[in-house]
């Protein structure tokens, strides 16, 4: 039997321009996880596993950033973000956020990008088909999955409030020492 984490490790997800890093490095740095933001890890480690054409973009080579990250995560005390989720180990996470964006917003953030027509047709599909939080629930128990409205600042305040009153629950419940 693996030895218990001393802390909790969360995964933020959901469809591109929803604010998964900007949320994940503000938790990070509120509540001194390790931020681990998917994309940069490919970039600095070239975990890439070909060019998609139609959605431009470089595809994941997804056991290499499964290499790269697995020590951090047997540890725990990580924030992940990343738009997929059904690549990762189901039990690294001890909770999973789902950010969700109104199409408007998001389809202004996305243009805001420089991201293509095609691209953003793409997102804004996944959005209103909830296909990230679809995958989340099918690879996760769908208890620890959870949407968190991504709209606003407040609701970035909002959020930032609500996870971290999670973790502290998650300190009470798992008998850990909250101060790291």
């Amino acid at each position: 039997m693996a030895e218990k984490r001393q802390h909790p490790n969360i995964l933020i997800t959901g469809t591109p321009g929803t604010g998964k890093t900007k949320l994940a490095t503000r938790l990070a740095e509120i509540t001194k996880m390790k931020h681990i933001n998917i994309g940069k890890v490919a970039a600095d480690n070239e975990c890439y596993d070909g060019y998609d054409e139609a959605l431009d973009c470089k595809v994941l080579d997804e056991d290499k950033i499964l290499n790269c990250i697995e020590a951090d995560m047997v540890k725990g005390n990580n924030v992940v973000d990343y738009h997929g989720s059904d690549f990762f180990d189901e039990d690294w996470f001890d909770i999973v956020f789902c950010l969700r964006a109104d199409i408007e917003v998001l389809n202004k953030r996305l243009e805001e990008r420089g991201y293509g027509e095609e691209k953003i047709k793409n997102n804004l599909e996944s959005e209103i088909f909830q296909v990230l939080l679809e995958e989340a629930r099918d690879s996760y128990d769908p208890e620890i999955v959870h949407q968190l409205s991504s709209n606003t600042l407040s609701d970035v305040e909002s959020n930032l409030q609500r996870i971290s009153t999670w973790i502290k629950s998650w300190h009470s419940d798992n008998d850990t020492d909250v101060d790291r």
